[in-house]
């Protein structure tokens, strides 16, 4: 055992996603960080990851580092794959995450929805903390 509550491995792995966002893509990572745990919450998870997805495939053929919406998908899988949710790791392992989440029966749904509740907490305060307050504005 490393020592490390789980709550404090959310934080470390948020807070180093947040710092490897270029900072091109900064102004727009922001909000959509700061509207997922909302829209998890009206939504759903499954619709808050498609909505995700369609910004996505709006600007598909740009690479990650200059796309918002791919990078939070793509630092959200990563974070998902460290939780305790056996089936949810096994999809991620061949499926993007919106799909492995589509998946998921409805006790392993709901583990995924309290964690990604659990981990927006973390990457809201990691934006917060990280970026400047110029590449905050540019985003409002």
């Amino acid at each position: 055992m490393n020592g490390q509550t789980r709550e404090q491995l959310r934080a470390i792995h948020a807070y180093q996603c947040v710092r490897a966002v270029p900072p091109g893509i900064r102004a727009d990572y922001k909000p959509r960080v700061h509207g997922l745990g909302a829209s998890v919450l009206r939504d759903g998870l499954a619709a808050a990851l498609t909505f995700l997805e369609r910004e996505k495939k709006a600007d598909e053929r740009a690479p990650l580092e200059t796309n918002a919406a791919m990078r939070l998908l793509s630092d959200l899988a990563k974070s998902l794959e460290k939780a305790p949710i056996p089936e949810l790791k096994r999809r991620l392992a061949t499926m993007s995450l919106p799909d492995a989440v589509r998946e998921l029966k409805l006790e392993e749904y709901m583990l995924a929805t309290r964690e990604t509740l659990r981990l927006v907490v973390w990457f809201r305060r990691a934006v917060q903390a990280t970026f400047k307050d110029s590449e905050q504005t540019r985003a409002q």
